[in-house]
C-alpha cells in the first residue's frame, strides 16, 4: 500500500514538472500547439504544415491567424475537376498583401504555407534588396491532372492534387518586374533577390525547384508541399 502511495505521488509530480515543462515552451517548438501565420520559422513548421493536409479544420483555422485583409480565400468542398484527380481539403486563394494575375485552387496547407513564406520571407527579401514590397505575383496555376512532366505514364505530379504552385514572375510596388526568365542569373539585385526568395521557400515548402534544378523549370519556381528538403 505505501509503495503504490509513494508511486502515486511520484507521478503526480512528475505530472506537474511535465504541465510546468510545456507551458513554457513557446509555441513554434511545440509539435502540438497550433500554426500561426506569424509564428517563427523553426524545424517544426514545416513538418506542422503537412500534418495539416489531413486536418481541414485545423488547417482553415491557422490560416484565420492571418491579419484582417492579409488572406482573401475561399473554403471549397471537396470535389473531382476532372477523371482520376480528386482534390481535397483546398481553397481558392484570391489574393493576400499581393495580387495574382489569376486566383487559384491550392491546397489547405499549400495556401497557408505561401501565406507565412510571404510574410516572412518574400517580403523581406524584397524590402532588403529593392526598398520596396512585392506588389503582385505572376503564376502558372496549382492543379493541373497530370503526371511528373505530363508523361503519358509513372506517378502524380503534386499539381494534380494541387499541392504545388509555380511562379513566374514579382512585380514591386514601383513597378518593376522581376523573372526568372530575365533575371535569375542577374550578379545584381535581380539575381540576388531571386536566388534568397528561393532559399527562403525552403524553409516552408517541401520541395522548391528553379532553373538550377533542370531546362523545365528555367522560368518558374516550383513550389511543391511533398517531401521536406529538396532545394533546388
Amino acid at each position: 500500500m505505501r509503495s503504490a502511495l509513494v508511486l502515486a505521488v511520484l507521478l503526480a509530480a512528475a505530472a506537474v514538472a511535465w504541465w510546468q515543462f510545456e507551458a513554457r515552451i513557446p509555441s513554434h517548438w511545440h509539435p502540438w500547439k497550433p500554426l500561426s501565420v506569424d509564428d517563427r520559422l523553426t524545424p517544426l513548421t514545416k513538418w506542422k504544415l503537412q500534418r495539416l493536409a489531413d486536418d481541414r479544420e485545423a488547417c482553415l483555422a491557422a490560416l484565420d491567424t492571418a491579419p484582417e485583409a492579409a488572406l482573401r480565400m475561399t473554403p471549397l468542398d471537396d470535389h473531382e475537376p476532372a477523371p482520376g484527380c480528386p482534390l481535397r481539403n483546398v481553397v481558392r486563394l484570391h489574393g493576400s498583401h499581393v495580387e495574382f494575375n489569376t486566383s487559384f485552387v491550392a491546397s489547405c496547407p499549400l495556401a497557408l504555407a505561401w501565406v507565412i513564406y510571404e510574410r516572412q520571407r518574400l517580403q523581406p527579401a524584397a524590402e532588403a534588396h529593392f526598398g520596396e514590397r512585392v506588389a503582385r505575383v505572376e503564376h502558372a496555376g496549382s492543379f493541373a491532372c497530370r503526371n511528373v512532366y505530363g508523361r503519358e505514364e509513372g506517378r502524380r505530379s503534386e499539381h494534380a492534387t494541387a499541392e504545388a504552385l509555380d511562379v513566374a514572375a514579382f512585380r514591386l510596388e514601383d513597378g518593376r518586374r522581376i523573372t526568372l526568365l530575365d533575371h535569375w542569373g542577374d550578379e545584381g539585385a535581380h539575381g540576388a533577390f531571386l536566388r534568397e526568395a528561393r532559399d527562403g521557400a525552403c524553409d516552408l515548402f517541401g520541395n522548391v525547384l528553379g532553373p538550377s534544378y533542370n531546362r523545365a523549370h528555367a522560368d518558374h519556381f516550383h513550389f511543391g508541399m511533398r517531401g521536406f528538403r529538396l532545394c533546388r
